[in-house]
């Protein structure tokens, strides 16, 4: 697919190419300045990289401000309607705004807060979904589909465009996997602007994580989408987890461990569930990006997994350490993810 424009969300740019960014949104009450912080400093930790707060009222929007001074992410303001809102959200430091522009009453509002962004240079995130569909567009087009979202995601577009501002980046959700997916294909071919991926609604972690892995996988995949968010009915930090996961898997992360292991057969050497579990609960944090493999045989690991930049295979003594399937050292299998860690160490401090 040709590459996006690109935007800048505070400091984070956001399509042209640019590395795809992991949001999130908070639940708490927005002017709750303490709770929202800690949410979105606990978010931080796991790799967000966007966070969108909604601004329900004068309090939320100023709020921001506050918000602002102890966190690290920039901050999307969500406006449902209403444009003094969003005119104080960016008085007090949104770095985005997510409106509908159809969904202004007034279009002299629309003008102002447009020309506002483009003083200061901030971006609009347009959101539509299944529920946003105008009803006549959805007469015309025989429902909620992929045809009828793309169309009311281009007529948002065009209300920017005849405004003459292109500073925004477009999210086409649906809680159908399929109709997702399509209706991001179809627009990336008419338009060029910035992406954001995300499943709506997609359900409790495991289920949604699932669903989001299909839906913003098969578009990464395809070369479409340049900021994602796994929509999941639990924690923040657990759609931040989630959505790095998926990076990871594509190889698209911009840091940290991708972890490969054996789903374990009658070969396996050991306790390979318990040592997963253990590396994970102690998994280094590195700087750069690394592919880490834990086989329970050898042939699993060195041989099927010998593109992984470090990994640990079990055998029957213990088990060995290879690096890009050359056998480096033995280990014993009570300090096999110890010893595992510690190369990891040493090959990200050397690389970066």
């Amino acid at each position: 697919m040709s590459e996006t424009l690109k935007i800048f969300v505070g400091g984070v740019p956001v399509g042209g190419g640019a590395p795809v960014s992991v949001q999130t949104m908070t639940n708490t009450d927005t002017k709750d300045v303490e709770a929202t912080v800690n949410q979105i400093l606990l978010c931080e930790k796991y790799g967000l990289d966007i966070v969108r707060s909604a601004i329900n009222d004068e309090a939320d929007a100023k709020a921001l401000k506050e918000i602002k001074k102890h966190i690290h992410v920039p901050v999307v303001a969500d406006i449902q309607y209403d444009y003094s809102l969003a005119m104080w959200a960016l008085e007090n430091g949104a770095d985005c705004i997510r409106i509908n522009p159809g969904n202004m009453k007034s279009k002299e509002d629309l003008k102002k807060l447009v020309s506002a962004l483009k003083s200061v240079n901030v971006p609009i995130r347009i959101g539509v979904n299944s529920g946003s569909i105008a009803t006549d567009v959805i007469d015309r087009f025989g429902g909620v589909n992929a045809k009828s979202l793309v169309s009311s995601a281009i007529m948002e577009t065009e209300t920017l465009e005849d405004l003459d501002f292109r500073n925004f980046k477009v999210a086409i959700k649906s809680s159908d996997i399929k109709t997702c997916v399509e209706s991001y294909i179809e627009y990336s071919r008419l338009k060029n602007y910035p992406l954001h991926l995300g499943v709506t609604e997609a359900g409790p972690y495991e289920e949604g994580s699932i669903k989001s892995a299909i839906g913003i996988g098969t578009l990464l995949l395809e070369g479409i989408g340049d900021t994602i968010r796994v929509s999941l009915t639990d924690e923040p930090y657990k759609e931040v987890i989630a959505g790095n996961y998926i990076l990871k898997s594509l190889g698209l992360n911009k840091q940290g461990i991708n972890l490969i292991s054996c789903p374990t057969c009658a070969r396996t050497n050991g306790d390979m569930i318990t040592m997963v579990k253990d590396f994970k609960a102690r998994e280094p944090k590195i700087k750069g990006k690394m592919s880490v493999a834990i086989m329970g045989c050898h042939v699993n690991g060195p041989g099927e997994a010998r593109e992984a930049d470090i990994g640990l295979a079990l055998n029957k003594k213990g088990g060995i350490i290879f690096k890009k399937g050359k056998i480096l050292e033995e280990v014993t299998r009570t300090d096999a993810i110890t010893t595992l860690i510690e190369r990891i160490t040493e090959i990200d401090n050397e690389h970066n």
